[in-house]
């Protein structure tokens, strides 16, 4: 990954080689916090609305203490600031971490939102569908949870930083990750939609996957565009019977799946989608 020489922390701009983690803090310790990953465009936050509303909703879900001055406004103009300090042009992806501060799981503790903000340069492919399908597995050695936290993009990411790991080492280009009732859920960094008898589905919020950006975008665009999608359990039966599967997320958009397991998968709607939806 290109390296950034600055970046944002609690508001100071800094050089990037600073060292800002002290070994109590809570979020090193406990992953006590959560982050946004967003694709900046020609001087524009992709899908800006989308990630600030989902940020807000966690903050409060999370039980942060927010000042006053920290609203939408300030912390796009510290994105902006950032992308054009650290030179950015076209294309860059912004990673925005939220964090409490030091102490113990019990200590009497402080909710200010810490916050940090760094910047890198993206690749033109990433404006791009993949040409060549991706295959993909099904890690075997965690379950994501179903519980009032799981669709939350938290920092303690333990079971996806496993499963992408796993999937280098087995020539994977992604992980899927069942819940624990053996139906899918996500994949390490992308939300997971299928094409079955013309339908596109996608696991609902209940059945534990992120509630990704993207994601939401999708599916608002695609019932606008009376295109049915359907919200809920999805057996790996049926995933592995689909049509299509295709993976999406704020950075890449959609990217389509060629292979899982024994099954093979066409990109029709994938392509279709990345054409005519994407902005």
């Amino acid at each position: 990954m290109p390296i950034s020489n600055f970046l944002y922390s609690d508001g100071q701009m800094l050089r990037s080689d600073k060292a800002l983690i002290l070994p109590d803090n809570r979020s090193f310790r406990y992953g006590d916090g959560f982050f946004e990953t967003i694709k900046w465009r020609d001087g524009q936050i992709q899908l800006a609305d989308y990630h600030f509303e989902r940020l807000f909703k966690t903050l409060d879900r999370l039980k942060f203490q927010p000042p006053s001055f920290f609203t939408k406004n300030y912390l796009e103009t510290q994105i902006q600031e950032l992308v054009k300090k650290n030179g950015h042009h076209g294309l860059a992806r912004v990673r925005l971490t939220i964090y409490r501060g030091e102490g113990g799981i019990y200590d009497r503790i402080n909710h200010f939102p810490h916050h940090l903000i760094q910047t890198w340069d993206l690749n033109e492919s990433n404006n791009k569908i993949n040409e060549n399908g991706l295959v993909i597995g099904v890690f075997p050695d965690a379950k994501k949870v179903c519980d009032g936290f799981s669709h939350l993009k938290t920092n303690n990411y333990l079971n996806y930083a496993m499963a992408a790991i796993w999937a280098k080492e087995n020539h994977f280009n992604d992980a899927i990750l069942l819940n624990p009732y053996h139906r899918l859920a996500d994949a390490t960094i992308a939300n997971v939609f299928i094409v079955k008898d013309g339908i596109v589905k996608t696991p609902g919020l209940s059945e534990g996957p992120v509630e990704g950006v993207m994601r939401r975008h999708l599916i608002t665009e695609m019932r606008k565009k009376d295109i049915t999608v359907v919200e809920s359990g999805l057996e790996m039966e049926e995933v592995l019977q689909a049509s299509e599967i295709f993976l999406t997320n704020a950075i890449y958009g959609i990217r389509w799946v060629k292979q899982l397991e024994t099954s093979n998968y066409q990109g029709q709607m994938s392509n279709f989608l990345f054409k005519t939806l994407f902005f």
